[in-house]
């Protein structure tokens, strides 16, 4: 086995023991990419040299955490000081005379700082759907099947991880754009509670929903992202999810269940039957009427944020500010400040609703995606079995259990409660073994 083929967790074990040095795993995975990017161009930009002096860096320190050493991508909204930001956006990826706003390498985001604080090496950028909203779509292809998108608006972040090019990697969510190139890849991905991973040093679209998104490949794998921001404290109300006790999961197919295409309704009531001959506990956890218009709801909550989070470069390039971003910023949606009070009211209500009927739970079954990745690249693919939890504010995890006839991924998802990640995790562990190992697009 090539050292790229090895998770984050298992390559960090070998590092802890001194029988692989940062360097060997990131030059693994700089020949991953040499070999597969021209096909699935995951990656924005990429410094080779200034990679593996890091690595070689690492090498002569103390280890730091279980990150160190460790090769991370960054979904390119997310700023760094040694490599550009460009966002996939024309206005900001020349910095000559037509695009007068540039993001030179100089500073880190949060998340980045953290990263880099613990060891880990910033490999480089991940394609991403333009300002992680529109406009532009990235090249980033589905390295199951090239002919398919791999999700956005976190495109390179997961079809990188899923090629295995880099072992893990950040995206963002507002919508559905961390969970659903999870599911659409075949990748372990997470959608932390919002506001628990601070959103400093990104691009924002609407801090209403903004969330940080973690990728890796494995649970483990996410654990060791998730624990870079030491959250991780027992909560002494929450139930032992130890491997003594059946777990208690809801089952909610939502109210879009009917959006969902065959082969996934199948999938996930065929996940249903496995789970509970293993044991689990499965009870019915439907949502009330209201919840129904939770999507319309987080809809016009996003585009709110819209109205103002391109003005800088509305006024300092608007030649070559998209058009969909210039009717954000016109209000194309007509949202009056009643319509918004409405809005986020009609949300806390049903956030509240939902962790109610979460009570005795260990957390909830739902579908990560309406079907498989969608033919084409200039789609996204839909984010219907996202957008309400975002609006929720509830962390989520997407695990690459399922597939469709054909053999491409469908993911699972798990959903918990506010501020509950750490035990969603070892819910999500705990369900992941129940399945069959991972499947990667290289075997």
């Amino acid at each position: 086995m090539d050292a790229w083929q090895w998770s984050a967790a298992e390559a960090s074990a070998r590092m802890a023991q001194g029988v692989l040095s940062s360097e060997v795993y990131v030059r693994s995975c700089l020949e991953r990419i040499a070999h597969r990017e021209g096909d699935v161009q995951a990656w924005a930009h990429l410094d080779a040299e200034a990679a593996i002096a890091q690595a070689r860096a690492r090498d002569r320190e103390p280890r730091r955490s279980p990150l160190h050493g460790i090769p991370v991508g960054l979904k390119d909204v997310i700023r760094t000081r040694d490599l550009p930001t460009t966002f996939n956006s024309p206005v900001y990826e020349n910095g000559d005379a037509a695009s007068p706003l540039v993001f030179p390498p100089n500073e880190d985001a949060h998340c980045a700082a953290v990263l880099r604080a613990l060891g880990a090496v910033i490999l480089g950028k991940t394609q991403t759907l333009e300002f992680a909203c529109g406009g532009r779509f990235p090249p980033t292809r589905n390295p199951w099947d090239l002919g398919r998108t791999p999700g956005g608006s976190s495109s390179g972040s997961g079809a990188a991880v899923a090629d295995g090019m880099v072992p893990l990697a950040l995206g963002t969510q507002t919508g559905g754009s961390t969970i659903r190139p999870a599911a659409f890849c075949g990748a372990f991905g997470m959608k932390p509670t919002w506001g628990r991973l601070p959103f400093d040093g990104i691009k924002s679209f609407a801090p209403h929903l903004d969330t940080v998104g973690l990728y890796g490949r494995s649970v483990e794998d996410l654990r060791l992202l998730w624990q870079a921001w030491g959250l991780s404290e027992p909560d002494e109300d929450a139930r032992p999810v130890g491997p003594a006790r059946a777990l208690r999961l809801g089952v909610c197919r939502t109210p879009f269940w009917d959006q969902a295409e065959a082969a996934a309704q199948q999938a996930f009531e065929g996940a249903l039957s496995r789970l509970s001959a293993a044991g689990v506990v499965l009870v019915p956890c439907e949502l009330g009427q209201e919840h129904a218009a939770v999507n319309t709801w987080q809809d016009e909550i996003m585009q709110d944020g819209g109205r103002s989070a391109f003005r800088p470069e509305m006024l300092a390039a608007p030649a070559l500010l998209h058009e969909e971003f210039q009717r954000k910023l016109g209000n194309h949606l007509g949202l009056t400040p009643a319509r918004m009070r409405a809005a986020l009211d009609a949300v806390a209500r049903c956030r509240m609703g939902f962790e109610h009927r979460l009570e005795g739970l260990d957390g909830v079954l739902t579908p990560s995606a309406p079907g498989v990745a969608p033919l084409g690249l200039h789609t996204q693919g839909l984010a219907v079995f996202n957008r309400l939890w975002t609006a929720l504010q509830v962390p989520c995890v997407s695990l690459p259990v399922l597939w469709s006839p054909e053999g491409l991924p469908l993911g699972l998802q798990l959903v918990g409660a506010r501020y509950e990640d750490g035990r969603l995790l070892d819910v999500a562990a705990r369900v992941a073994t129940l399945f069959d190992p991972p499947r990667h697009p290289w075997n």
